[in-house]
């Protein structure tokens, strides 16, 4: 069980990953192609842009998505803009679903023992990710610890050359807290540890190999990686190269950031006056004498490529400042990466409004006519009846009738008035021959999504009710087929019914469910996601259809009726004075989880996923006629 459950929730995150790498990916290439326009330019240009890639790896664009979602603007007609939004959709999130309209057609999801491989394949490639991430983040900590190991041993400079001279750097630099030397026995490079209270560990030896001017230089370029935060910086990219330790681009992006961060503190070394051959030098001299650092936050002074370092240091110009048209194209690259996602989400937003708000757009089908009384009644009946040429409802409340308009259960509607699951009506709607006529003709399926689409015509008429949908993480069940296997017995009209299918009052009974009293139900020729959708509105959850069953069975089922469960299938309450009461459920009995093991083979498992549900904007209580 909990292997199925972790696999269920890797391969529900699955598409979210691909989608975000994805994108990560995406944007490292535009960024490299910004780089490569930027290269003659100032290097710490290049260095920001490589640090907004890095951050985007931990940024997901989806949270800009969602932003978008519940701006203002996403409540504008949708029109021509759905278009544009899925074709955004596809680019942005080639590896996400598409979300069905909930008046749609639900297509079961299947699972079979089967597939055990293929369930199993996501918790497995998760089980690799996190050995991949522990061994990254333990060989990062063993180099963090010798460095904390060398820092605890060093003993603080109280006096010399080095720290006048360091003091020196700090006030022309602007720097306000003082930076501690720490004199170090270790042969490690000249390096500053630490984010909140940066330290410089210097080893003992290497100043009387550098004379004034080169120790200076060597300062000063440590100086520049406190100023400019470089710590901070490399340790963000580290956990990015951690969580993301498969993908070779992140790797690359970390050599170039420190490649980037060397030359841009080279360059502000240069322009403050220090000579090139002074600086090259003193930067050769301290790679004879130390030993590179082992970790890149631990920003040091022998980082990158050295002969090429060297080169650039003795022949290149200063990089040129970004000039006007440099600085309008990186402000509209920033723009467009904010903009893009914030878009989409304004979009995917008014989409959802539009395909529940607009239920009518692909037919002309309507009620002729219909009537809208209160009920006064008092009494708990309640029923919903659909007629060749209409629909009645009797004691039913707007939520009873968005649920029977939208296919959604109790959890799956949010917000709407004080009086949504208060107020009753008595409702008679008739359609037109022509109109009867025609969804006669319709398939089971296509007459029921239109009859919903015409439920959802007459409650935006006469309540004057507009929602929208939204995707949100709620619990949903699984209906999976038991250990035992399925108990259930598939319908064959020509054997089990040679003269059709009968229902308990001897008219057709072919795919109708019929109600045998509180807590019993009966099936003739029900599809098995038919029996998924009965079970949502008696649990009041989502069920999702996961058996693989395709045909259409017969069944019985008997349970015990959970008190704080949904209420549309609990059977009718009091009927009128003299008539007779269904019998009562028999209070020993199973409950309809037990229910559905012992008696179809069938089983419900509990789980978290993505599941649509309407946001009701606005209702109104109907006028009566």
């Amino acid at each position: 069980m909990m292997w199925r459950h972790l696999s269920e929730i890797a391969s529900a995150i699955a598409p979210a990953v691909a989608n975000h790498l994805w994108q990560s990916t995406l944007f490292l290439v535009v960024a490299a192609l910004l780089a490569l326009a930027l290269r003659k330019n100032h290097a710490r240009a290049r260095y920001w842009l490589w640090l907004a890639v890095s951050l985007k790896f931990l940024v997901p664009f989806s949270l800009l998505i969602g932003l978008g979602s519940h701006l203002p603007w996403s409540r504008v007609s949708a029109g021509a803009q759905i278009g544009l939004y899925s074709a955004m959709e596809q680019v942005s999130q080639p590896f996400t679903r598409s979300i069905t309209p909930v008046v749609s057609q639900a297509v079961p999801l299947t699972f079979t023992s089967s597939s055990g491989l293929m369930q199993a394949l996501p918790l497995t490639l998760a089980a690799i990710w996190f050995c991949g991430f522990a061994v990254v983040v333990l060989v990062w900590y063993v180099r963090w610890h010798q460095i904390s190991v060398v820092a605890r041993e060093a003993k603080p400079l109280r006096e010399g050359r080095e720290l006048e001279a360091l003091r020196r750097m700090e006030r022309l630099e602007g720097i306000r807290k003082p930076i501690e030397i720490l004199l170090s026995r270790a042969s490690l490079e000249p390096g500053i540890f630490g984010i909140a209270r940066p330290v410089l560990i210097w080893p003992e030896g290497i100043s009387k190999r550098l004379d004034n001017a080169q120790l200076e230089a060597v300062l000063a370029h440590e100086v520049w990686h406190v100023r400019r935060r470089d710590n901070l910086v490399a340790t963000v990219h580290m956990i990015v190269e951690a969580i993301f330790w498969f993908h070779p681009l992140v790797w690359w992006l970390g050599v170039r950031l420190v490649d980037e961060r060397e030359r841009a503190c080279d360059e502000e070394v240069l322009a403050s006056g220090s000579e090139r051959q002074v600086y090259a030098e003193s930067i050769l001299k301290t790679c004879e004498f130390c030993v590179e650092s082992p970790l890149a936050c631990l920003s040091g002074v022998t980082g990158a490529d050295l002969k090429k370092r060297i080169l650039r240091i003795m022949t290149a110009h200063h990089g040129r400042k970004l000039d006007f048209s440099r600085k309008l194209m990186l402000s509209l690259a920033g723009l467009l990466a904010v903009a893009i996602p914030v878009l989409i989400g304004v979009l995917h937003a008014t989409q959802g409004r539009a395909q529940v708000q607009s239920p009518n757009t692909s037919h002309s089908y309507e009620y002729e006519v219909a009537s809208i009384k209160s009920n006064k009644s008092g009494t708990n009946m309640v029923r919903l009846m659909l007629s060749p040429d209409g629909l009645s409802a009797t004691n039913g409340t707007l939520q009873m009738l968005i649920h029977a308009a939208y296919g959604v259960e109790d959890n799956q509607i949010s917000g709407g008035p004080s009086w949504l699951n208060s107020d009753h009506y008595d409702i008679e709607a008739k359609m037109d021959s022509a109109t009867a006529d025609a969804l006669h003709k319709l398939s089971e399926d296509q007459g029921r999504l239109e009859r919903q689409r015409m439920l959802q015509a007459l409650l935006a008429d006469r309540f004057k009710l507009t929602i929208h949908s939204e995707t949100k993480e709620l619990p949903v069940y699984m209906l999976v087929i038991a250990k035992s296997g399925p108990k259930i017995q598939e319908a064959k009209p020509g054997d089990t019914y040679p003269n059709g299918f009968k229902g308990p009052d001897g008219r057709a009974g072919a795919g109708m469910f019929f109600m045998d009293g509180r807590g019993s139900v009966t099936g003739q020729g029900i599809p098995i996601e038919n029996l998924a959708r009965l079970l949502s509105q008696q649990l009041g959850r989502k069920v999702e259809d996961k058996t693989a069953l395709t045909g259409k069975y017969d069944f019985t089922l008997k349970w015990t009726p959970d008190e704080s469960q949904g209420a549309m299938f609990k059977g009718p309450g009091p009927g009128p004075q003299g008539a007779a009461s269904p019998p009562p459920p028999d209070a020993s009995g199973p409950s309809i989880f037990t229910a559905l093991q012992e008696q179809l083979g069938l089983k419900l498992e509990s789980q978290k996923g993505p599941v649509e549900i309407l946001v009701i904007d606005h209702a109104e209580q109907p006028s009566e006629n």
